[in-house]
């Protein structure tokens, strides 16, 4: 059983920076991709960033040039840094790890980008 556990999130002044960390129960990233979604009450989930199991990575334009999506395979941990967070940036933001072995999600952590 996959498990991916958010952490990091919190009350950030505009302007400021987070590092979020999704926490896999197993060595998944290595072929696996990560992403990162991020959803606001009322809203659908939205596309962040993804990083295929390759290496290479994409994001979402609102957020290009501001966020970073890395990943460390020895700790099974994938992180998301975002700087220079704008208000429009607050919600929940969740990790995705998907490939062959199924597609599985952490419960999410909050993001509130307010001064």
């Amino acid at each position: 059983q996959v498990q991916l556990v958010e952490s990091g999130g919190g009350l950030v002044q505009p302007g400021g920076s987070l590092r979020l960390s999704c926490a896999a129960s197993v060595s998944i990233f290595s072929d696996h991709a990560l992403t990162w979604h991020r959803q606001v009450p009322g809203k659908q989930r939205e596309f962040v960033a993804v990083l295929a199991s390759g290496g290479s990575a994409n994001y979402a334009d609102s957020v290009k040039g501001r966020f970073t999506i890395s990943r460390d395979n020895a700790k099974n941990t994938g992180y998301l840094q975002m700087n220079s967070l704008k208000a429009e940036d607050t919600a929940v933001y969740y990790c995705n790890a998907i490939g062959v072995r199924g597609s599985y999600w952490g419960q999410g952590t909050q993001v509130t980008v307010s001064s």
